[in-house]
């Protein structure tokens, strides 16, 4: 049990966090590129995009690869594979008329959702929109293919897929980027628009590498005919998954719809009702939005690949509870043990790595630590909301949700209104705090989950936490960073150090041993009938 968690997550990680290791680093050259002096513009209309890309991309699968993932793995427990392969036809005939809807919407849409955006030029927004929208098309399919073998529990299609097409995407932003601005010389939004273009090549390519995978190892004994009987029960399949799905939906989409009232509220507070600038308004929208996203993004995705790793697996065992209690209780524990260190670390180094990646800011850096404590608090919530749905909590999942986001409808106005982007901020934490603290509460009466279990993980990062700080305080006073190469090389040797300290302070406590069967770092005796 403990390896197929830990074997899942190893390669959900591997694409999640290196795909979006990638998509930060690209940024360092990107930036020097287009140029400081451009590039809260440029960070803004790329944003800009994006956000409502991200969103339609949850409304085209429509929370279909999940739904796919669990009713899989439920029909392959009961040995019913002819019902499993109906359910990858249908789905992906449903999510090619999807994407293709979705990229037309986006496309008619573009004008109004670029009015509402904060950025200095509405019509430069609309066409950066516009260009994005053809990925629409791609997306959903990838995803839908991608469901399967998570049902299948065949996760590294997924997690390679995942880097092949964030590789392509940044190879094609900085060969276009150095185009566009060295050899045609032309305006830097004109790099910006070829930038966005790259999730289409991105995306054709990871759809390719999953073709190509599936070829090699399914195709053989897969059958695309489709009998009179078969036709009907693909409506019924359809059906019943595209119910299934409408939870992971909500779900799925609402930490980009969190972003996308940001995106269209804040502009409308600070510029109409404060008097602010659409400058001053599109330089702290990027500052405490479009810049920290890009860094928090890993964090969200471990305790995605986490989530997704243990949803499959429960949705196998719904009736044996000692078994589901055992798979919640080691997701929490892995969530633990890798999410609070990272953030801890992060946090610590907040002002170097928005210095690395954007420009020497205090404010910036103040924001990337308050957005990494609120993707802290995302990622748990949306690990417990995932564990609910595979659970078949999906209308609480649902609702805990909902409330969450009216929660934030409600306290944008006022707290931006006062405290700016800060507030923006304040008005995510306090939805999603609701929501991880029901959702827990649910977990907790059904199951009998308690956090108690993981008291020792959370006493070491206490610890952890107080050290990082201390060690901070302490040596930020001895080194002189005045580049970004001092900034990377200060937070490289500060990051190994502690990463060491850690796990250190894990193997004396014997959490490595029960968690991963084995210490990392220091040799103790192990008697011969310890059981992992």
């Amino acid at each position: 049990m403990n390896k197929k968690i830990l074997s899942g997550a190893f390669w959900l990680s591997v694409g999640n966090i290196l795909s979006r290791i990638l998509g930060i680093i690209y940024l360092i050259p990107w930036i020097m590129m287009i140029g400081n002096d451009n590039i809260s513009a440029a960070q803004a209309l790329f944003n800009s995009a994006y956000t409502p890309y991200a969103l339609f991309i949850s409304l085209g699968t429509a929370g279909f690869p999940s739904a796919i993932a669990r009713r899989v793995a439920f029909y392959n427990s009961n040995e019913q594979y002819k019902e499993s392969n109906a359910l990858l036809k249908s789905g992906l005939l449903l999510m090619g008329i999807s994407g293709m809807l979705c990229a037309i919407i986006l496309f008619i849409m573009a004008p109004i959702i670029a009015k509402s955006s904060p950025v200095a030029s509405s019509a430069e927004a609309t066409r950066a929109i516009r260009i994005v929208a053809p990925a629409l098309a791609l997306i959903p399919l990838m995803s839908a293919i991608r469901g399967w073998f998570q049902g299948n529990q065949d996760l590294k299609p997924f997690g390679l897929s995942q880097v092949i097409e964030q590789f392509v995407r940044v190879l094609f932003i900085l060969g276009s980027t150095y185009l566009v601005i060295y050899v045609l010389r032309l305006n830097f939004n004109v790099a910006v628009e070829t930038s966005i273009f790259a999730a289409f090549i991105g995306a054709f390519s990871g759809l390719i590498y999953l073709a190509l995978y599936f070829r090699k190892n399914y195709y053989a004994d897969f059958s695309w005919k489709l009998d009179s009987e078969e036709i009907l029960q693909t409506c019924r399949l359809i059906k019943i998954t595209f119910y299934e799905s409408i939870p992971f939906l909500l779900v799925g989409s609402g930490i980009t719809l969190t972003q996308l009232v940001d995106q269209v509220y804040f502009k409308q507070i600070l510029n109409s009702l404060l008097g602010i600038s659409l400058v001053k308004t599109q330089y702290i929208y990027t500052l405490f939005s479009a810049n920290p996203s890009k860094i928090t993004t890993v964090v969200i995705a471990l305790a995605t690949a986490i989530s997704e790793t243990s949803l499959p697996m429960l949705a196998a065992k719904r009736t044996e509870k000692a078994e589901i209690l055992e798979i919640l209780s080691k997701n929490m524990e892995y969530l633990f043990i890798f999410l609070l260190p990272i953030v801890t670390l992060l946090v610590s180094l907040a002002y170097e790595i928005n210095f690395i990646f954007y420009s020497k800011s205090v404010q910036g850096g103040v924001y990337l630590q308050m957005n990494l404590i609120q993707s802290l608090i995302m990622a748990i919530s949306i690990d417990f909301l995932t564990l609910l749905q595979a659970l078949r909590y999906s209308k609480k999942a649902m609702t805990y949700m909902s409330i969450g986001l009216l929660i934030k409808l409600l306290l944008q106005f006022p707290l931006v209104y006062f405290f700016q982007g800060q507030g923006a901020i304040i008005a995510t934490d306090i939805a999603f705090i609701y929501i991880c603290i029901f959702a827990y509460r649910q977990i907790a009466q059904s199951f009998g989950v308690r956090i108690k279990r993981d008291f020792s993980i959370v006493l070491i990062n206490l610890v952890f936490l107080i050290l990082s700080m201390l060690s901070y305080q302490f040596s930020s006073r001895i080194f002189n960073i005045s580049s970004k190469t001092d900034a990377f090389m200060f937070s490289a040797i500060f990051s190994i150090i502690l990463i060491s300290i850690y796990i250190l302070l894990l193997d004396f406590s014997d959490i490595t041993y029960k968690s991963f069967g084995r210490y990392l770092i220091i040799k103790k005796y192990v008697p011969r009938h310890s059981k992992f």
